[in-house]
């Protein structure tokens, strides 16, 4: 064996043992939800046994309210397990890593699909009523993922990843009976097993799940999915319906407007980096366009998965997304609000062939040539504010367009790494909103229509404080190539 190829494949294992220990690190946080929010609630205790009797006498309703938090825990951690126990890594999780070479890899704690493997899946509609699902792995080399061109797609066609599949479908047998009430997770060596009220047991065999397996996680990684309940409201509950409405209508009309004759034979492509959990590019999908969105996190990725391809009915699950906040709160009955979802039944509302999720950063997963001048029109919504580099993302959509092409964008500049502390090398370019039209223009779009949207995000419509952004909302249109001069 050449020196260069055992360099080659000695970089591919630390790769994959960096994958690995990130992806396990991602599920270790699910699994602490239980445990983080646990701890809250014995803080919340010891303040109030501290309290002078005559002010615990004033406030007697609060070891009531401390229960009624306990059994709200649990029940999010009963979807949290189920979620858990549908979910295929597209890894060998109990392998044994050894990433003593790279320990001052900073990668190995990031919460995105890294380069070597990528998650992606399908939602293709069932007579049945129930998901018919396929997942992908992908172990490109040189590239991240290899995503199909829309133009190569056809209409029986709703995998993104050509390369090596697993089947992920999967009968958890757990009776949704009692969701409402407390809900108990046990997680022993290689077997987890979740247990209702009633006694009802379901235990499902799953080695990467076993706790051996699992890390000791900050709180900032706990405070992620609380972030992903909270995302599920806005995209899956009756509850998210208003800010929706303000967010996501405005894009579908103007893709309406845009798109009047849409073509079943050929429908146009639609791609939106920054998906989520895929509410978004559902909607576009079912507008009638092949619709892709790409997410950077795997925390999305394995939930926005389990929504649209383990749900069999509306309503189907339970959440208390509000209970990690005592401020702000009108009541502890708004507190302690409970969410189901998801309001519709993915594989039953009408998708247009070819709806997909892609796993991976948005500019390595569409570097491939193959998608240059691709897509009809790309959907950005809260999105352009996550980069590192904006000019690059732009230069990106610009490059993947179709020549007519039309990019819409709603959100605001809120830059994700303008405050990355203590880490001198993290590049995080911040421009004004004025700067940001100029860089389109030098990439070739023409500003077709611009206005503002007030809306807010995640935002708990029973509190006392909403954030709100006052949101650009544009369309451009790519009425040239830009040339090799361009920067």
């Amino acid at each position: 064996m050449s020196s260069g190829a055992g360099e080659h494949r000695l970089h591919s294992k630390l790769e994959e043992a960096l994958e690995i220990k990130s992806l396990r690190r991602i599920i270790s946080a699910y699994l602490n939800y239980s445990d983080a929010a646990e701890e809250d609630v014995k803080r919340y205790e010891r303040s109030y046994k501290q309290l002078p009797p005559a002010h615990k006498a004033i406030l007697s309703h609060f070891p009531f309210k401390f229960q009624r938090l306990r059994r709200s825990i649990s029940v999010n951690s009963f979807f949290i397990m189920n979620m858990l126990q549908a979910f295929e890594p597209p890894l060998d999780m109990s392998q044994d890593i050894d990433i003593r070479e790279k320990e001052n890899r900073d990668d190995v704690c990031n919460d995105h699909l890294s380069g070597e493997r990528n998650f992606s899946y399908s939602l293709i509609p069932s007579t049945s009523g129930k998901t018919t699902e396929t997942d992908q792995l992908c172990c490109g080399e040189g590239i991240n993922m290899r995503c199909k061109s829309p133009e190569d797609r056809t209409s029986d066609e709703g995998v993104p990843v050509v390369s090596k599949s697993v089947s992920m479908e999967y009968t958890t047998g757990l009776n949704n009976a009692g969701r409402n009430d407390v809900m108990n997770i046990n997680c022993e060596a290689e077997l987890c097993s979740v247990s209702d009220s009633n006694g009802n047991v379901c235990s499902v065999q799953q080695d990467w799940l076993d706790p051996s397996l699992q890390l000791q996680v900050p709180l900032a990684d706990v405070d992620k999915v609380r972030c992903i309940i909270r995302n599920i409201v806005r995209d899956w509950a009756p509850e998210g319906q208003w800010e929706r409405d303000q967010c996501y209508k405005p894009i579908l009309e103007e893709l309406d407007r845009l798109f009047p004759s849409r073509s079943k034979d050929r429908p146009p492509c639609c791609l939106v980096p920054g998906a989520g959990l895929g509410r978004l590019a559902l909607e576009i999908s079912c507008l009638g366009f092949i619709s892709q969105g790409n997410e950077f996190s795997y925390y999305m990725m394995i939930c926005s998965n389990f929504i649209l391809n383990h749900t069999e009915a509306v309503g189907e699950w339970t959440i208390y997304p509000w209970i990690h906040s005592n401020c702000n709160s009108l009541s502890d009955n708004d507190q302690l609000c409970p969410v189901s979802f998801p309001d519709i039944h993915p594989a039953s509302v009408g998708i247009t062939e070819g709806f997909s999720m892609c796993g991976g950063d948005f500019v390595e997963v569409y570097s491939d040539p193959s998608q240059e001048g691709t897509w009809d029109t790309i959907v950005t919504c809260f999105f352009v504010d996550t980069a590192h580099n904006i000019v690059e993302y732009i230069e990106t959509i610009s490059r993947l367009l179709v020549d007519g092409g039309a990019w819409i964008n709603l959100g605001p500049l809120l830059y994700h790494f303008a405050d990355a502390f203590g880490t001198e090398d993290e590049m995080s370019i911040e421009l004004s909103l004025d700067d940001v039209k100029k860089v389109a223009f030098e990439y070739g779009f023409q500003l077709e229509r611009e206005k503002f949207i007030e809306t807010t995000y995640t935002a708990n419509p029973r509190s006392m404080m909403q954030n709100r952004y006052s949101a650009a909302f544009w369309t451009m249109t790519k009425i040239r190539k830009p040339s090799k001069d361009s920067p």
